[in-house]
């Protein structure tokens, strides 16, 4: 099955299942005419299927043309994990050599045992994909990589499923990561 096929397939999934319009306060505390709930689609047996398949092809394009070899991605829990999970799984599925793993960045710092702020398959020493579910003004997405950072990684790209054209895109940009988004608002309203 196409690329193609298949982003227009998860756009549709969005459009039915993750885009409302209303009124609605953002986690920003910005006030929006549109809501994107992304977990109902990411979350959906098919949704993750698509997501993985999608930001995976966006994800090696974005490497190709880098020039680099991505080890690991991840972004803060919860928006990013089940995307994270679908693109690590897509690469294995690809049979990618090696297959890019997935981690999580925790909110703060676990309160026990090693006091970990990131989980799972986080690799350092190679470039590392940040994770994004939707941004806005970007705020989560940077909270992520100065976590990141912080345990010493190397942030390459922010992988999004969503940019709303907020800003967001702007502001991580700023900052030196490029972004690469499936979809804009402009895509889904």
């Amino acid at each position: 099955m196409s690329i193609q096929l298949d982003r227009e397939e998860l756009r549709l999934l969005l459009q039915a299942k993750s885009v409302k319009t209303g009124k609605f306060t953002l986690a920003s505390g910005k006030e929006s005419d549109l809501y994107v709930d992304c977990r109902v689609t990411t979350l959906d047996s098919r949704g993750a299927v698509l997501v993985g398949r999608v930001l995976h092809a966006l994800l090696r394009e974005k490497e190709e043309q880098l020039g680099i070899s991505i080890g690991s991605l991840g972004g803060l829990t919860m928006g990013a994990d089940p995307i994270t999970l679908a693109v690590s799984m897509s690469s294995s599925i690809a049979r990618d050599t090696p297959p890019v793993q997935a981690f999580v960045v925790r909110k703060e710092p676990k309160g026990h045992g090693r006091g970990k702020r990131i989980e799972g398959n986080f690799i350092p020493t190679q470039p590392i994909v940040v994770v994004d579910d939707v941004i806005t003004t970007g705020g989560s997405t940077l909270k992520a990589i100065e976590a990141i950072e912080e345990e010493g990684g190397k942030v390459a790209f922010a992988l999004i499923l969503v940019d709303r054209s907020e800003g967001g895109r702007e502001a991580i940009e700023s900052k030196g990561y490029p972004v690469v988004a499936a979809f804009t608002r402009a895509d889904l309203v």
